[in-house]
């Protein structure tokens, strides 16, 4: 009688947090976005706005764009490296999640700054770079897309070693054995039994690390400001107020990253069970 008790209030107290920091803003954000400014009746004024309006669709297509080449490279990087970290020793595996989980907090204003130091219009690798002579690096641009993507792609490195990590543990090393037993090859036993087997764990970590991208705010913010548009700055601006605010607007956008965000949870999840379902 007592733990059930029990049961019932730490239940009731979860869905009374729960209520007070996930559903009332939910709610209350969905109600504004459909509200003009200044209050009144219902309106579609907000979305149409933000859909219409090239300040905002470009901030759309930017992020979408930053995230998805982000995501494809670092997740490309990272399943060889992870794969690489495992094969070879226990100890070894131990050192790098360390490693990757202190290195996943190195980020917003730091890491901004230390991308400022090492690749800013006086940074040490583009001084280094003039003075020999290598052009690629010396006329890079911290400050615009490119740079961003690279940026972005730093901080999905240590997520994407970190979530791959546990998913090889799944490769039986017996199989392995068994397929050079039958004469396959490397190359054969990857494409017919280890990518599949780990393709919707990989398609999980690719939707992971696209959420991951489309909400960055402070590294972008910090070394970019207004002159790279997102999706994730033009909600913050507003909020806080270009020249005065506009949080109806602000609540339309934070919604419609949302949507995108839940289709991307849609189609990776589609994507793995017919990837299981093709395996099976």
């Amino acid at each position: 009688m007592k733990e059930r008790l029990s049961f019932h209030i730490a239940m009731a107290l979860f869905l009374l947090i729960a209520a007070a920091v996930l559903i009332y803003p939910t709610v209350t954000m969905i109600l504004m976005s459909f509200q003009p400014a200044g209050g009144g009746a219902l309106t579609l004024a907000n979305y149409k706005e933000i859909l219409t309006q090239s300040m905002y669709t470009v901030s759309i297509k930017n992020s979408i764009v930053i995230s998805l080449v982000s995501s494809i490279v670092a997740l490309v990087f990272t399943t060889f490296t992870t794969y690489a970290i495992v094969s070879r020793s226990e100890r070894l595996r131990e050192v790098f999640l360390v490693i990757s989980n202190i290195t996943s907090n190195f980020a917003g204003i730091p890491l901004a700054f230390a991308y400022i130091i090492m690749l800013g219009s006086s940074g040490v690798l583009l001084i280094f770079a003039r003075e020999w002579g290598i052009d690629w690096l010396s006329h890079f641009n911290l400050y615009s897309v490119t740079g961003l993507v690279l940026v972005f792609i730093y901080f999905q490195l240590p997520l994407g070693i970190t979530l791959l990590m546990p998913i090889y543990d799944i490769i039986d090393h017996r199989w392995r054995e068994s397929a050079e037993l039958l004469g396959a090859g490397s190359v054969q036993f990857w494409y017919h039994i280890g990518l599949p087997v780990l393709a919707p764990s990989i398609l999980g970590v690719f939707a992971i690390m696209f959420a991951n991208a489309m909400g960055a705010y402070a590294s972008a913010d910090a070394l970019t400001g207004n002159s790279v548009n997102l999706l994730s700055i033009r909600i913050a601006n507003t909020v806080t107020g270009d020249i005065f605010a506009r949080p109806e607007v602000g609540a339309a956008l934070s919604i419609l990253l949302a949507i995108i965000l839940l289709f991307n949870m849609i189609v990776s999840d589609w994507l793995s069970k017919r990837t299981k379902a093709v395996r099976k």
